[in-house]
């Protein structure tokens, strides 16, 4: 759920995020301006917002600044039956897309929080600045061990989407993935960046890449055939 002064940023930052990503089953609350809808936060109606959130599996809340925090730390006090909620410093904006993309794959709590957090990774590495961020993005490649394989399969292919593997893209490839048993890791083989692992979306978008770069697939698993098809197919449009 999201914590925001605004009603109308809320709003516009939900709707950015759903339009943005491919259909995801995750529910979003907002919680944002006064009862008078004026400028500012409620607690109250941040305990209820959460409420409303929860399905069992806790809750992510993201907030802009300031008294938003304040709210949403008094909202816990308030909730009249428990509720387990993770309080996001992540990026208003990023931070709710990366959630929503990673929530929409499986994640659990903690998992959702972690991608949010680290959101701002691929502006970083789009300015040129991402040297603080290269010892998270190693300790974020994993490599998933399939005894019935014991060599990673690597493919090139050259991006011939016009929008390259950008957040729209780059989240769909995520959602393609999703239900295949293979560990995938993807490089940005022309300017040398990476590898990252496939289902983040936050890592994915630190790749920067553009048409006519050329995409390095690393798969490892029983659907590795498949799993590079559809990154193919992703990147190419064929």
């Amino acid at each position: 759920m999201v914590v925001s002064h605004s009603r109308p940023l809320a709003r516009a930052a939900v709707a950015l995020a759903t339009e943005l990503l491919p259909e995801q089953p995750i529910h979003i609350e907002i919680a944002a301006g006064t009862y008078e809808n004026e400028l500012g936060t409620d607690a109250l109606a941040v305990a209820e917002a959460v409420t409303a959130a929860d399905s069992g599996d806790g809750v992510l809340v993201l907030m802009d600044l300031g008294s938003a925090i304040l709210s949403a730390e008094t909202a816990l006090e308030l909730l009249e039956s428990p509720v387990r909620v993770r309080l996001c410093a992540a990026p208003f904006v990023e931070g709710l897309i990366a959630a929503l993309a990673t929530a929409g794959g499986g994640a659990n709590l903690e998992q959702v929080a972690r991608e949010a957090e680290h959101a701002l990774e691929a502006k970083f590495a789009q300015l040129g600045n991402n040297d603080s961020h290269r010892e998270s993005e190693a300790e974020a490649v994993t490599t998933t061990t399939h005894p019935a394989q014991t060599a990673r399969t690597i493919t090139t292919f050259e991006v011939t989407d016009p929008h390259g593997l950008h957040a729209r893209p780059a989240a769909e490839l995520i959602a393609a993935l999703r239900d295949l048993d293979v560990d995938v890791e993807l490089r940005n083989a022309t300017t040398g960046t990476g590898p990252v692992p496939a289902d983040s979306l936050t890592r994915l978008l630190t790749l920067g890449v553009s048409p006519g770069h050329q995409l390095e697939v690393s798969a490892l698993g029983p659907d590795t055939a498949a799993a590079i098809d559809r990154v193919r197919t992703a990147v190419t449009g064929d």
